[in-house]
């Protein structure tokens, strides 16, 4: 069955919960699996030895690239249509916000999507901070928190169209963005069998955490070709979608209508928690005295308010919009490492837990 049949059969709303359920429980699985996490690459990056948890992040990273970059090559995906960089943005937003989120993932033990990786593995120390974060991300895009991001973000906006696309702005064409992935990719191989060796696990469960990015650009896209609705392209992102299941939960006679993000998080859940059963990694774990409850709720607000202002998370912003090239993804993206180098190091000074 193809995708108009799908849509004829079904309705564009349900097969757009079905894309980003696929994408989402892949991303779950191989995450898990992989203990794919930007917060212990920054760490390993700050303590001088760009070790496995690195690894893993960058080749995870080079092979979204390389997939979303492959499918603009074969013509299956056109960049200049997502939001990434077709909407107006904000260079003050991608700067600030991402030095906020950066700081808040360190504080929480986790960025956004590693939150629900493990509340599926049973940290309930991640699924409070989870909570606190999709409040935040709310009150950051209708509530109280809005006029103070709608404040910072107009310090320094940006067009959207080709002033967002750094492939546009270096004078590059979509062979130059597969060149930069493919350069990407390799450094990323280069650093997983340098400290890593005959793990193929790892490598594959890390290069399918890439590639579901890449899957959600695909499907969207596709679904948009077939579609006679407006659809929205896009990938995994988990701040707004953090946002959206939160509204559903709490009122599903304002909830929005179901769409790509609908789907993501309970598949994304399901996914990690299908790996932590199947790996034996699934444990209750609550608060101990080590851990500081502060830091937690202080840290998930960082989050969910830098998240907003920078319009995506290390998955949203960083692996999703960076893998098409937009210019504020990768301010983002940058800040969210400095941010967290920060707050590593205060961390240190202060000596608290990391």
């Amino acid at each position: 069955m193809n995708i108009a049949s799908l849509l004829e059969s079904w309705g564009d709303s349900n097969v757009l919960a079905m894309a980003g359920a696929l994408a989402g429980f892949i991303f779950g699985l191989a995450a898990q699996r992989s203990r794919f996490c930007a917060r212990a690459a920054v760490i390993e990056c700050c303590e001088g030895q760009a070790g496995d948890r690195f690894s893993v992040w960058w080749l995870a990273f080079g092979a979204a690239m390389v997939g979303v970059q492959a499918l603009v090559m074969a013509g299956w995906l056109k960049p200049a249509e997502a939001r990434y960089i077709a909407q107006p943005g904000s260079i003050s937003g991608a700067v600030l916000g991402g030095l906020l989120f950066g700081a808040g993932m360190i504080l929480t033990r986790g960025c956004a999507s590693r939150l629900l990786i493990l509340s599926a593995n049973g940290n309930l120390r991640a699924l409070l901070a989870g909570l606190v974060f999709a409040v935040t991300v709310q009150a950051s895009i209708a509530g109280w928190l809005a006029p103070a991001r709608q404040t910072l973000a107009a310090w320094w906006p940006i067009d959207g169209g080709p002033s967002r696309d750094l492939l546009h702005l270096a004078g590059l064409g979509p062979s130059g963005g597969l060149v930069l992935a493919l350069l990407a990719l390799t450094t990323g191989f280069y650093f997983f069998f340098k400290t890593h060796q005959h793990r193929w696990g790892l490598a594959v469960g890390a290069i399918v955490t890439g590639l579901s990015i890449a899957l959600g650009w695909g499907l969207t896209q596709a679904i948009a070709s077939q579609s006679f609705e407006a659809v929205q392209i896009q990938s995994l992102s988990f701040s707004s979608a953090s946002a959206e299941m939160l509204m559903r939960v709490l009122s599903t006679a304002t909830s929005p209508s179901l769409g790509f993000d609908a789907g993501l998080l309970p598949a994304t859940f399901l996914g990690s928690l299908l790996g932590a059963l199947v790996g034996g990694d699934f444990k209750l774990e609550g608060f101990k005295t080590e851990n500081k409850l502060g830091h937690y709720l202080i840290g998930a607000v960082l989050m969910g308010f830098g998240a907003v202002l920078a319009g995506g998370c290390t998955v949203g912003a960083g692996m999703t919009g960076g893998s098409v090239f937009s210019l504020t993804a990768w301010l983002t993206l940058i800040a969210i490492w400095l941010g967290a180098g920060m707050a590593w190091r205060i961390n240190r000074s202060m000596g608290w837990p990391i």
